[in-house]
């Protein structure tokens, strides 16, 4: 590794800082989309238990200490109750897009690194292999073990921008995924919520046809 590192050049160092950046954001990402940091369950249950004012003055309580995705989506839905149904619906959709964005954040330089990862070894190698090909006449006239060795080494670039990149795909598309599903299950809660609260009804707010009745009291 030290000989790579050593006659490798500027590409060597390259693909090192990007496998750096790389493992550094799948570890944010690993930590910061598991279901729990999301969508803790702390949220979850009073959010399925409002009604009234006093349950939502809880739950309001319960999002502002235990910050999330979610809590951040049920307070904006709160603060809007006074709104129609629709009018709440859109800022919801705005802010959930908000969200959305701070759950990708850090995917796109994964995704950079997946595209010029492979294309840094492979200008590496021909880099390295150029020379080579310079001195070619001499090295069929002498050791012509040196030409081969000098080739090897090039080709290790080529070997480390895709060892840099195969990891950083997977990745990337696991996390792409995971915010998808997550994106879901956020709509499908806050959805559930306003329908909920809307409608003043837990039994029947599951059925889009009931007409909805909007009786909010303000929260303290």
């Amino acid at each position: 590794m030290s000989e790579l590192l050593r006659e490798g050049g500027p590409f060597v160092w390259v693909l090192l800082v990007c496998s750096v950046i790389a493992l550094a954001v799948i570890l944010d990402r690993g930590w910061a989309l598991r279901r729990p940091i999301v969508l803790p369950a702390e949220v979850l249950v009073p959010m399925l238990r409002s009604g009234n004012p006093h349950e939502l003055n809880a739950l309001k309580a319960v999002c502002e200490a235990r910050p999330s995705a979610l809590s951040r989506l049920l307070m904006t839905a709160i603060e809007n109750l006074r709104w129609s149904k629709e009018e709440n619906s859109t800022a919801l959709e705005v802010k959930a897009r908000q969200e959305v964005v701070f759950l990708e954040r850090g995917l796109v330089a994964l995704e950079i690194i997946v595209g010029i990862a492979p294309l840094l070894g492979l200008v590496g190698t021909i880099y390295g292999i150029i020379p080579l090909f310079g001195d070619f006449g001499k090295a069929v006239g002498g050791d012509n073990s040196l030409l081969a060795r000098g080739i090897a080494a090039a080709l290790n670039k080529t070997l480390l921008g895709l060892i840099v990149a195969i990891p950083s795909l997977v990745a990337w598309s696991y996390f792409n995924k995971k915010v998808e599903a997550l994106a879901v299950d956020l709509e499908a809660h806050c959805d559930l919520f306003l329908r909920r609260i809307y409608l003043g009804d837990s039994t029947a707010s599951m059925d889009p046809n009931v007409p909805v009745v909007v009786s909010i009291p303000p929260l303290a």
